[in-house]
């Protein structure tokens, strides 16, 4: 463990690419660069809000007790070996070439290397102005910091594939933002998140350089992503190959996404990693109630396109985009389209087999997709508590009948079903119950998968938003217990939570739609 200020930082990306070195954080386009350098702007008081202590265990890093290690944190001190920079990528955001974005709030400071041989790369986001910021600032507020800060590693304890959040600290100063552009601005405390991944690249990144025409710099990238962070890949058909995986590593983080409830909000090709992580945390949220239409996103209305039920497809819709920017290395584009085509195959195994879990079933068999089938119709139908309706599905009697089945999902319900619907959910049960009965496994084993499968903890946007109120007021108390309650998601230990959205929250501001300043 060492102190961060003592870190010997890397410079990978920035030594091997051409970035633009004028420094300045003037907005801009800039052709023919994979970065800016961009140093971040100081802030004034800078104050440390929270720290991953698991994080920091990864990174080897000690927990700042001076000062200057939290103004490193800041961004108010940029160390000798740091070469801070902001990516320069391009996107497709909902459904449209929006052309260069980049890096407009966040900046890469460098690389850490372990002793273990990972290497991460440390970012600040919210740490001022770049190249890429357009019309902006490259603030963020506390509210989106602290949003970004406990998903990040709220995701990593359900077992989630995602970029993770090493520290959150406030800057001191006031941040104007429109929460919901509609006229009303206001100014806000302004906080600085430090985030890490093995690599923030995105699909954005390839389809910027392929809509330039900069081939060289494509390829470029290309080889140096499958050698940095595909070495398994060797040199018979890596490109297509490196593809395969993306798309399988595309397909089995969704799952993950669909099995906890989870609705990234905004799944523009600039918000998806070419790792499989889930990457870059706004207007997100978990369904309460199963909505397959459901969106947090406030811009995404009214096509929600980006829907609890749409993700699959649009990440086949990202992945096709990302065939698009790969197509100039190919002759023809017929094996990336065949590859594109797998993407079904990858996306329904896992999803099965993510089923098999959730339901306690040993495998997923043909004649089971129609009891899934119907059950996640009746579910859509019915539009139970996700996260209860199969906390409670795991504790279920074998044998119960239909009053005993009534009263065990009573709670479940935000409108409780009527007499038709009761039957129609009691016989879907019935049936299940009935499957459950011819499992290879033991009882036990199948309440095992169902208790590893199923969270009973969710960082739902109604807590999330109490946490930030108490926070702005200076409290920490609920803040601080779902940092805790986070780390253990499938345990009973944190049930005080396990409760269904409360009414006051279905309509307040923060709790059930956000936008993208989220």
């Amino acid at each position: 463990m060492q102190n961060i200020e003592k870190i010997t930082f890397g410079a990978e990306f920035v030594n091997h690419f051409p970035g633009d070195e004028t420094e300045s954080n003037l907005p801009r386009q800039t052709p023919g660069v994979l970065y800016s350098k961009t140093a971040p702007t100081p802030v004034k008081s800078p104050r440390l809000l929270a720290w991953s202590a698991e994080v920091a265990n990864e990174l080897e890093i000690r927990k700042p007790t001076t000062e200057a290690e939290i103004d490193l944190l800041a961004g108010n001190i940029i160390t000798a070996t740091m070469q801070p920079y902001a990516a320069c990528y391009g996107g497709h955001q909902f459904g449209n070439w929006a052309g260069q974005l980049g890096d407009g709030r966040a900046i890469t400071l460098g690389e850490v290397k372990t002793v273990t041989g990972n290497t991460w790369e440390l970012q600040l986001k919210g740490a001022g102005q770049t190249p890429y910021s357009r019309r902006a600032d490259g603030r963020a507020v506390l509210r989106s910091s602290v949003r970004e800060y406990l998903m990040s590693e709220a995701m990593h304890f359900l077992g989630v594939p995602t970029t993770r959040a090493l520290s959150l600290v406030s800057t001191g100063e006031p941040v104007l933002r429109d929460m919901f552009y509609d006229g009303h601005p206001a100014y806000e405390p302004g906080a600085i998140v430090l985030r890490a991944a093995p690599s923030f690249l995105r699909f954005g990144n390839f389809e910027l350089l392929a809509a330039r025409g900069d081939i060289k710099n494509l390829t470029d990238l290309v080889n140096w992503t499958i050698e940095k962070f595909y070495p398994h890949i060797k040199e018979d058909g890596k490109i297509i190959n490196w593809f395969k995986e993306v798309v399988d590593r595309t397909a089995e983080m969704v799952v993950h996404w669909l099995r906890v409830g989870f609705v990234h909000g905004v799944m523009n090709t600039d918000n998806m990693s070419v790792l499989g992580l889930t990457i870059d945390y706004g207007p997100y949220s978990f369904v309460d109630n199963y909505d397959l239409l459901f969106t947090p996103n406030t811009t995404d209305l009214p096509g929600r396109r980006y829907a609890f039920g749409r993700q699959a497809a649009v990440a086949k819709w990202n992945l096709g985009c990302l065939a698009g920017a790969l197509a100039p290395l190919f002759e023809t584009t017929t094996e990336l389209e065949a590859v594109l085509d797998k993407y079904d195959d990858s996306y329904w195994g896992y999803y099965y087999q993510m089923m098999a879990g959730k339901l306690g079933l040993d495998k997923v068999q043909a004649k089971d997709v129609p009891l899934i089938t119907e059950l996640e119709k009746t579910l859509s139908a019915l539009q139970p508590d996700m996260t209860l309706f199969y906390a409670f599905l795991a504790t279920l009697p074998l044998e119960a009948n239909e009053d005993e089945v009534a009263q065990h999902f009573s709670e479940v319900f935000y409108n409780q079903p009527d007499a038709n619907q009761k039957a129609r959910f009691f016989s879907v049960i019935e049936n299940y119950q009935k499957r459950v009965k011819t499992n290879t496994i033991s009882p036990k084993d199948s309440k095992k998968k169902m208790a590893e499968t199923n969270p009973r903890f969710i960082l739902r946007n109604y807590l999330l938003h109490a946490a930030i109120e108490e926070l702005e007021g200076g409290e920490t108390a609920l803040f601080d217990k779902l940092q805790q309650a986070m780390k253990e998601p499938y345990s009973p230990k944190w049930d005080e939570f396990l409760v269904k959205r409360p009414d006051w929250a279905t309509q307040k501001a923060g709790c059930s739609m956000l936008s993208c300043s989220s």
